[in-house]
């Protein structure tokens, strides 16, 4: 970071650290920019912000290879490098990856950093592709938790157990992304071992504060409709909550802060929220396919109006009340009027604050990141 931008970056979260019960400045002006090109970046537990930066550089005469670097933006507006890309090895062919996504521990001193990563042989040019987690404590430490090597392959979608000390993650079981099982992660140590063994999923996501998970089952096979599942991921329990009328694939998960809603995309248009208490209750609107979040009240949800890292407009809408839904009756399609934020300025990424305060956006272009205050 420039020194210029470091100065903002470190006035700007004191400030906001600092200042107890006063609002935020307004939207019309972020109070922290980070100058650099952001490829992904999270909230910790307790407000810190994790990112990657992109970073090229020349193995070879042939090959270019991008190798992210990781930092973290600590809150008193410190910020400190955890992983140096180009020092980064995985085997002896060039190796390349990307950060998609971070995942930090309940407990905020661990992160599960999701990589898209390729590896080339150099005899054929051959390229092999392929989603890894790669874990770090929040001091850069690498953690080896399979062995010597420090990606994790196959693996993608962790979900922490409480004791920050194990996980659950994904393995593609139908190429691309169609259906996944489970399996454990022990940071203690060992080889990873199947969870739900003989099962398969479409997606899956963590209910907040607990070991339990919301899952969309599928059969191998395809037969049949997606079933909605609550999984205790520690005990390997499961309960039905409902069958539903489809589902648009992985990524189209997301449970409220308290894990009391589901929301999730039937297609490239509906989206339909479920109660997890009373799961016969559900609400659908009209809003098109896109990047969902909560906020912190459960009242409103966010919307950037595109797929994954591409570009869109982010805007609001209300969460309506949800009614019973009859078996053989389709719900009331909504029309929901959303709200624009930034005043329509189109973003790449974005999350909400732990603390519902403050919008973080990485912008097109240069991708540097801006927060923002409501």
């Amino acid at each position: 970071m420039k020194l210029f931008g470091l100065m903002v970056a470190m006035l700007a979260v004191s400030s906001l650290l600092c200042c107890g019960g006063a609002r935020a400045q307004n939207m019309d002006k972020a109070v922290l920019n980070v100058d650099e090109e952001v490829t992904a970046f999270a909230y910790a537990p307790d407000g810190r912000i994790i990112f990657s930066v992109r970073r090229m550089f020349k193995a070879s005469k042939k090959y270019e290879l991008q190798r992210d670097d990781i930092w973290l933006l600590e809150t008193n507006g410190k910020r400190k490098r955890l992983l140096e890309g180009q020092k980064f090895t995985h085997g002896d062919k060039p190796f390349t990856y990307q950060v998609e996504s971070f995942t930090w521990s309940p407990n905020g001193h661990i992160v599960a950093i999701q990589l898209y990563t390729s590896t080339v042989d150099p005899e054929d040019d051959s390229r092999e592709d392929a989603r890894a987690l790669l874990l770090l404590d929040d001091n850069g430490k690498e953690l080896h938790p399979k062995g010597p090597d420090a990606l994790v392959t196959n693996a993608e979608s962790p979900m922490w157990l409480r004791d920050s000390g194990s996980l659950v993650y994904l393995v593609e079981e139908i190429a691309p992304r169609q259906l996944f099982s489970m399996q454990y992660l022990y940071m203690s140590g060992g080889p990873p071992t199947k969870a739900f063994e003989g099962r398969t999923f479409i997606d899956a996501e963590r209910i907040p504060g607990s070991n339990a998970a919301i899952a969309v089952e599928r059969d191998r096979n395809m037969d049949g409709p997606p079933r909605m599942q609550k999984l205790e991921l520690l005990a390997q329990d499961d309960k039905e909550l409902a069958t539903l009328d489809s589902f648009v694939g992985a990524g189209g998960l997301s449970i409220s802060p308290t894990g009391r809603l589901a929301a999730y995309f039937l297609d490239n248009e509906v989206l339909e929220v479920r109660s997890l208490e009373e799961p016969n209750k559900v609400a659908r609107m009209r809003v098109g396919l896109g990047v969902l979040k909560w906020s912190a009240d459960e009242t409103k949800i966010y919307l950037k109006r595109t797929i994954e890292k591409k570009s869109a407009d982010l805007v609001i809408f209300d969460v309506p009340e949800l009614a019973p839904h009859p078996r053989g009756q389709q719900p009331l399609l909504l029309e929901p009027e959303p709200r624009p934020l930034l005043h329509g300025l189109t973003i790449r990424e974005y999350a909400i604050s732990p603390d519902g305060r403050f919008l973080a956006v990485v912008l097109p272009g240069k991708r540097n990141l801006q927060v923002f205050g409501f």
